[in-house]
């Protein structure tokens, strides 16, 4: 995956989510997506392709074992955030599912009256 479609599927899955705003409070420089005021994804626009978003810890490490294009995340927190950029190994389908789940992360630690979405049924067939 290129640099332009890596972005451009990160953002375009953000903005599908509930709640989801974009905002630049590092400047122009930098796309950051929060759900409530809490930061879920981080695009810096300089053209290096790169995306950061939350992880668990435990998922974080199996991602980056199995995944070369999915490293520790920059200027993040290591434990909890990783950093894709663009490669062979990241496919839509996992960007998509990565971004969902970042943004799931941060719903859930959000006080129940104000989240947009229940992050345990959010996005799964309904029995």
């Amino acid at each position: 995956m290129d640099a332009e479609h890596l972005i451009s599927l990160a953002a375009q899955r953000a903005e599908e989510l509930p709640g989801a705003t974009r905002e630049n409070p590092f400047g122009p420089d930098w796309d950051v997506y929060k759900v409530r005021g809490r930061v879920f994804l981080l695009i810096p626009l300089d053209r290096t392709g790169r995306v950061t978003l939350k992880s668990h810890p435990d998922d974080s490490v199996a991602l980056r074992e199995t995944f070369a294009d999915i490293s520790p995340g920059y200027h993040m927190n290591k434990k909890h955030w990783i950093t894709l950029t663009p490669g062979p190994s990241l496919e839509a389908g996992l960007v998509t599912e990565l971004v969902t789940e970042s943004y799931l992360l941060v719903v859930e630690k959000l006080p129940r009256a104000i989240r947009p979405v229940d992050p345990d049924t959010f996005g799964r067939p309904s029995s």
